[in-house]
């Protein structure tokens, strides 16, 4: 499967000025959800990553994500192996666990995400999994934007990669979109404003 021709064909490869979540800024996003709002595709490639993870030898038992963007991405891949489901969201700011959801001592999970970058937000959510118990045997997203090192793709993180050495990381593709900071954005300099396309604050 060629994921970068999935993306463009569901409209979900954008091309202009971006505002990510990590305050930096970028030419190109990806739009998972405009891949994952047709059912049998989300399906299709969630079959595909959960084989990915199966076909290397890691066993676990359930999925979680980091609300919003995780959640559909995490829910098929769940879905794919049988496998428990539950999310993690932010309140004022912080991680969490809420809605009843528990984690039984040395339950192994999957953190998933659709699109990881630095994986800032897949490690909160492994953190609060650990605290509670819980095992993190590895991780996962659709996609990869090419700063953490991934099975059978790059193999040397950049500096602000946040993913575990110790922990594999299975993506379905990988994308090296530069990022740059506010101050240094060629964009910016060319008097474009950046526009946020994400989950948090939009």
């Amino acid at each position: 499967m060629n994921l970068e021709s999935v993306y463009k064909e569901a409209g979900a490869y954008l091309e202009g000025h971006f505002l990510l979540s990590s305050g930096n800024h970028s030419q190109f996003y990806l739009q998972s959800a405009k891949v994952l709002e047709d059912p049998a595709l989300a399906g299709k490639l969630a079959n595909e990553l959960f084989s990915v993870i199966k076909n290397a030898g890691i066993s676990f038992e359930s999925v979680c994500s980091p609300a919003l963007g995780g959640i559909l991405a995490g829910y098929e891949l769940a879905r794919a192996g049988n496998k428990r489901f539950i999310f993690t969201e932010r309140v004022d700011g912080q991680m969490t666990l809420r809605r009843g959801f528990e984690v039984k001592k040395g339950e192994k999970f999957i953190i998933c995400e659709d699109v990881i970058t630095t994986g800032g937000s897949a490690v909160e959510s492994a953190k609060i999994i650990e605290s509670l118990g819980g095992e993190v045997v590895g991780y996962a997203a659709l996609a990869s934007r090419g700063f953490c090192k991934m099975v059978g793709g790059l193999e040397n993180p950049a500096p602000n990669a946040k993913l575990p050495s110790d922990k594999p990381f299975f993506a379905l593709g990988e994308f090296g979109f530069a990022m740059f900071t506010p101050d240094e954005c060629p964009l910016c300099k060319s008097g474009s404003k950046a526009i946020k396309p994400g989950s948090r604050g939009n």
